[in-house]
């Protein structure tokens, strides 16, 4: 019973969550048909499970497309989405394409996979996505996700940019939306341990976490663990931006900045 209430307790919290960040971003409307992604793991489960519960009450109709791409990783097991998705009634689709083999040929051993992956994948994706009429595409990226990719690309690209809840693809054809972008990954890891989602892990091709994202990842725990509540005020600061106390004069014009009190006292004196 304890752990019932509990499991709907945090339910009803990354619940909330998930519709704010709808709400905010505009991220569904009326209408839409969409493409959840679905790689088997806790971020996407979540994702799915969440979007499920709003759709039967959310103030706008939308449809619900479970897609799963299975790209021959050795040892996937092909039944687990399939049954799940199967059991919950969903429209899902299975798509089948070998983007290992080309990664393994591509990639040097022992060098992370993950990024050339990535890419293949979305561009899978996308395809899948344009084929079906989906209007949305839904990625399963919270607020850690989101965080780490800002430190990622301060500290190794030089760029003060993340993860944005919702984007257009660099095509201009599809909008993708990260709804779980309020929800914190221990929440999201609770949820899925108290749902018992048929969890599907990301080490079947052998390839480890790209180790910057790792090292990020253990950085912001160690804060987190200091001062809890840090992560949330990182996140925060994303929505909170004010370009003329940057540095980038594309986003602020500098050059045409300067001091104005000697006009203004001129003026007042006449």
């Amino acid at each position: 019973m304890h752990e019932s209430k509990a499991r709907k307790k945090l339910q009803i919290h990354l619940r909330h969550l998930v519709g704010k960040a709808i709400c905010d971003y505009n991220m569904i409307e009326d209408g839409d048909r969409v493409m959840v992604c679905l790689s088997g793991g806790k971020d996407s489960h979540t994702l799915l499970d969440l979007l499920l519960l709003l759709q039967r009450c959310a103030p706008v109709k939308f449809d619900i497309l479970a897609v799963n791409l299975d790209q021959k990783q050795p040892g996937f097991p092909t039944h687990v989405l399939p049954e799940y998705l199967e059991s919950l009634g969903v429209a899902y689709r299975i798509v089948e394409q070998d983007t290992y083999s080309v990664v393994k040929r591509l990639i040097p051993e022992g060098k992370t996979m993950c990024g050339l992956c990535s890419r293949l994948r979305r561009g899978i994706l996308y395809r899948v996505a344009s084929e079906a009429g989906m209007t949305k595409i839904a990625l399963g990226h919270h607020r850690d996700d989101i965080v780490e990719t800002l430190f990622l690309n301060m500290f190794y690209g030089g760029q003060l940019k993340a993860m944005p809840p919702k984007f257009l693809s660099d095509d201009k054809q599809h909008v993708v939306i990260r709804p779980l972008a309020y929800c914190s990954e221990r929440d999201i890891q609770h949820y899925a341990d108290l749902r018992q989602f048929p969890i599907i892990p990301c080490q079947l091709c052998g390839s480890q976490e790209n180790l910057q994202r790792t090292q990020i990842k253990q950085l912001l725990q160690s804060w987190e663990q200091e001062y809890p509540g840090r992560i949330d005020n990182l996140f925060h600061s994303l929505q909170n931006v004010t370009p003329s106390h940057l540095a980038d004069p594309q986003l602020f014009d500098f050059a045409s900045l300067g001091a104005q009190g000697d006009e203004w006292n001129r003026k007042a004196i006449s």
